[in-house]
């Protein structure tokens, strides 16, 4: 045999042996392998039901959700409705109290009862703007207050039986900077 034909046989035997070697490694490990896949494709499958499980709930969750917040918009809706109602009323209550001041002090300039109601619309207004729970309060107690103003002093404009000047509280009132 040549030189070369030992050295290719010596090549093609360690080219073979490590072959053999790597198959036998691989047969060994195929168990391992195997049990691997096995494991991944659990793991794969379990996280896809975790997924689907977490999809539902959060799904659930969402609609609870729109559920609760759509009760509110209506109730909200309601409570706004309402409200401007009120705002209204009170609107039209300060037209009555202008035409009030107008009846019982005939002889009044038209600019001071539209001054007296304009104020009386501020204080409105600045009660139904107010956040502040305790603010709130505080002006619609100013409002009260000023509304009782114009009320005794028309009252005691009609009980007087002769027309008074001026509803010298409610200008008071205004005066004193409420």
């Amino acid at each position: 045999m040549s030189v070369f034909n030992r050295w290719l046989s010596g090549a093609l035997g360690l080219w073979r042996g490590k072959r053999d070697e790597n198959l036998r490694w691989h047969l060994a490990r195929q168990p391992d392998v195997a049990a691997l896949r096995q494991a991944r494709v659990l793991a794969e499958q379990a996280l896809v039901a975790e997924l689907k499980k977490q999809a539902q709930q959060l799904a659930h969750e969402l609609a609870m959700g729109e559920t609760r917040h759509g009760n509110e918009l209506a109730m909200l809706k309601i409570q706004c409705k309402q409200d401007l109602k009120d705002y209204q009323q009170y609107l039209q209550s300060l037209d009555k109290l202008k035409l009030s001041l107008r009846e019982n002090f005939a002889h009044l300039p038209e600019a001071v009862a539209f001054t007296i109601h304009h104020h009386a619309k501020q204080l409105l207004n600045r009660m139904w703007d107010e956040q502040d729970p305790v603010a709130k309060l505080k002006v619609e107690m100013q409002l009260i207050q000023f509304m009782t103003a114009v009320h005794e002093d028309s009252v005691g404009a009609l009980n007087a039986g002769k027309p008074e000047s001026l509803p010298q509280k409610t200008l008071a009132f205004i005066d004193n900077g409420v």
